[in-house]
């Protein structure tokens, strides 16, 4: 299986020959031997890398902070124009050294994800300075077949919506190429967007399956186990819950200090439990970056995948929150806000809060996810 940027270099390289290019990347912009997209591209001689831009975690990778400014490779010596946190002005007049951009970002299969939004910022002063752009695709690491969740109905702004923002279900089933595709005609950017596939890659398959190493997409995703709770668990980011921040296994545990877990186990509808194994278990976050319960043990539940074909997060999150909701009524508690920004709206967090049982909640997501599967399809890219 080769990633994008070997098959940009290796078989359309015509498109970027004698340009000036930019790249929007990360650490995860990688061949697959581990060489920097960064580095590959500045020994092509036939085209000059000029500037680069970073989305959320920063070029590195490592920062799980807001507010992030622009800054230099220190490698490379180019300047790197953060897309969160930086100064949009700048990063949009830095277009104007470039003849053709770049787009190299892991995403991870999962609507919460912000790269989307930081490509599609791009898309837009792209399409306005009439500038080409090329996204190098890479493996969507949950599959690509694979859709969950409820469905956010309308398309958002990704400025003011940064989380979420395509009418897509929770587990969405594309790579960032394909959603690009999507933005691009659903909120009319009209940007000269190419996207060059990930070739050898089948839609059924999962990262471990690709050959390719697995390089941490942000800081809490540690690996596969975590990206494949992450479409439901995330969820959990809109409570007083911990999904473990601040442990090696972020969204694979869920927990705090006043959680019974053999009463919520016991209250859990089973549907949810498919192809799972879940576990009481105790941790205690460090320095957790969404600052809940740093330093003190919690009780929770480790969740353990043992059938990928069946499981299903969204499902496990609902029977989570519902089951938690009625064993712990004082003391779960639901940060409006935020999850109603994970969910699409209200209507997940108002139907637990009505006690409406889980079941009943994700049922009423069958008829969203067939229209979405109709609409999905015309952007989806022909495996090579």
């Amino acid at each position: 299986m080769r990633p994008g940027i070997e098959v940009l270099l290796t078989d359309s390289a015509r498109l970027i020959a004698g340009k000036r290019l930019g790249l929007l990347s990360n650490h995860t912009g990688v061949d697959r031997l581990g060489h920097r997209d960064v580095d590959v591209l500045r020994t092509t001689h036939d085209a000059r890398l000029t500037v680069l831009f970073s989305p959320e975690h920063g070029f590195r990778g490592t920062e799980d902070r807001s507010g992030l400014p622009d800054s230099r490779d220190s490698a490379t010596g180019l300047p790197i124009y953060s897309m969160y946190g930086g100064s949009r002005s700048s990063a949009a007049s830095a277009l104007d050294s470039v003849d053709v951009l770049l787009i190299d970002l892991q995403d991870i299969g999962a609507r919460y994800y912000t790269y989307i939004a930081t490509a599609t910022q791009l898309l837009r002063y792209a399409a306005a300075t009439h500038k080409r752009v090329l996204v190098l695709d890479r493996p969507n690491p949950v599959d690509g077949t694979t859709v969950q969740g409820n469905v956010r109905r309308t398309a958002g702004d990704p400025d003011s919506a940064f989380v979420g923002f395509l009418p897509i279900p929770m587990r969405h089933g594309m790579t960032l190429g394909e959603l690009a595709r999507m933005a691009n005609d659903v909120l009319a950017i009209g940007a000269d967007l190419v996207v060059i596939p990930a070739s050898g890659w089948h839609r059924a398959l999962l990262y471990d399956q690709t050959g390719l190493p697995w390089v941490k997409p942000s800081p809490n995703m540690p690996d596969l186990e975590s990206a494949l709770d992450y479409p439901g668990i995330c969820l959990f980011e809109g409570t007083n819950v911990s999904v473990g921040r601040g442990t090696p296994m972020a969204f694979q545990v869920i927990g705090a200090p006043w959680l019974d877990p053999a009463r919520v186990l016991a209250n859990i509808d089973t549907v949810a439990l498919r192809g799972l194994d879940v576990r009481p278990t105790t941790f205690t976050p460090a320095a957790p970056t969404d600052g809940k319960y740093a330093g003190v043990l919690l009780q929770g539940l480790e969740l353990h995948v043992r059938d990928r074909n069946v499981y299903d997060p969204t499902k496990l999150a609902v029977a989570l929150l519902t089951a938690l909701h009625a064993v712990h009524p004082a003391d779960f508690q639901f940060r409006a806000q935020s999850i109603d920004r994970l969910a699409a709206g209200p209507e997940l967090r108002t139907a637990v809060e009505a006690g409406r049982p889980a079941r009943e909640i994700w049922s009423a997501w069958d008829n969203d996810l067939a229209r979405f599967r109709v609409t999905r399809a015309k952007y989806l890219l022909p495996e090579y």
